[in-house]
């Protein structure tokens, strides 16, 4: 295990800053995740860390060692791509070894490694077979096993389950999770899909314009987003604007269209003033929907669209003149006739965030 400690890391692409002033540290055995909208600069951090780019300022360090500038092939690091790049005329033996073949390992001991890599990912019995007399995900498991064959100090992924079918995704995803913990390996993984960070990340990165918005654990940055644009990104909320009127200890209390609010901010160093303008973010989720209130945040209204789903139902839930989005799980108000209710929500799930 190694960590990776990233300093004031930049790199430019004639006159785009695909990475600015990064700084960013991965514990040893981690699975680190890298999300952002497209072109935020995760897939160029991610190659710079394999060495296919050399950043323009700023170091990267494995360990104790900077490779900042070192050749990718002496950074013995393990990297997974979103197509397979399996080799179609050679069995899947013969592609777990290449990496080996080419570090020159004795061929008893290519043979002893290929076996344990195939047996980690449960392809033992398809040893002999070519890439196309497999499925997707099966073709998935070699390639990840043709990663970690090398042993390498850290695994990289870009992207590794976006030609998977949902159900498959959902398997690999749980699989990827148990070999990296099974080799100890510190693991940076890329990806643009939610679900997947927040299911097996141990900790994760939120990046935008080349710069590193939030990092945090799963339940850290969908609980506690420190911005707007990472509120968005993660999951899906409402935004309400308002004025803090005040504060009742640690909760600030806001004044919005729908009424007034207590939350907490998202950034714990955010420390509003009274009749500062700030946003509101609360996930639909929080909500409960009730004929009386339930908790001090308490909007009244109707219920407009809504679409059901069995164990859950998602409402246009009108208030005036503005709409919020929320769920309700195990439903039992669907559709307008319900007349007037209350929706409440708790002040801990009210996150204040800075315009």
């Amino acid at each position: 295990m190694i960590s990776i400690r990233i300093h004031n890391l930049t790199k430019r692409f004639g006159a785009t800053t695909a990475l600015r002033n990064l700084d960013l540290v991965i514990e040893p055995g981690e699975l680190f995740f890298l999300l952002g909208p497209s072109g935020c600069g995760k897939t160029t951090l991610l190659r710079s860390l394999a060495g296919f780019y050399v950043p323009d300022e700023g170091s990267i360090c494995f360990g104790d060692e900077d490779v900042t500038r070192l050749e990718p092939h002496k950074r013995n690091t393990g990297m997974m791509f979103q197509s397979y790049a399996l080799w179609p005329h050679m069995t899947l033996a013969e592609n777990v070894a290449f990496g080996l073949e080419e570090r020159k390992v004795p061929r008893a001991e290519i043979r002893r490694r290929v076996g344990e890599a195939l047996e980690s990912v449960h392809m033992s019995a398809y040893a002999e077979r070519k890439p196309n007399q497999l499925s997707g995900g099966q073709q998935q498991r070699v390639a990840l096993a043709r990663a970690l064959v090398i042993r390498p100090r850290c695994l990289l992924l870009d992207e590794p389950l976006s030609n998977l079918d949902a159900k498959l995704r959902l398997e690999m995803r749980a699989e990827i999770r148990r070999v990296c913990k099974q080799f100890n390996l510190t693991t940076v993984y890329v990806t643009h899909d939610q679900k997947e960070a927040l299911s097996i990340s141990d900790r994760m990165a939120i990046l935008d314009g080349g710069r590193i918005l939030q990092v945090g654990s799963p339940r850290e940055v969908y609980r506690r987003p420190t911005g707007r644009t990472v509120a968005h990104f993660i999951g899906e909320t409402n935004f309400i604007e308002g004025r803090v009127t005040g504060r009742d200890g640690e909760r600030f209390l806001v004044e919005t269209p729908v009424g007034r609010f207590a939350g907490v901010p998202g950034d714990a160093a955010f420390k509003p003033g009274a009749g500062d303008a700030v946003t509101l973010s609360i996930r639909p989720e929080c909500w409960q929907i009730g004929r009386e209130p339930v908790a001090a945040n308490v909007v009244r209204g109707r219920i407009g669209g809504s679409v059901y789903l069995g164990e859950v139902a998602q409402y246009d839930f009108v208030a005036g003149a503005s709409t919020l989005k929320i769920y309700e799980l195990n439903p039992r108000f669907v559709g307008a006739a319900a007349g007037e209710l209350c929706a409440s929500v708790e002040p801990d799930d009210v996150v204040l965030l800075g315009r």
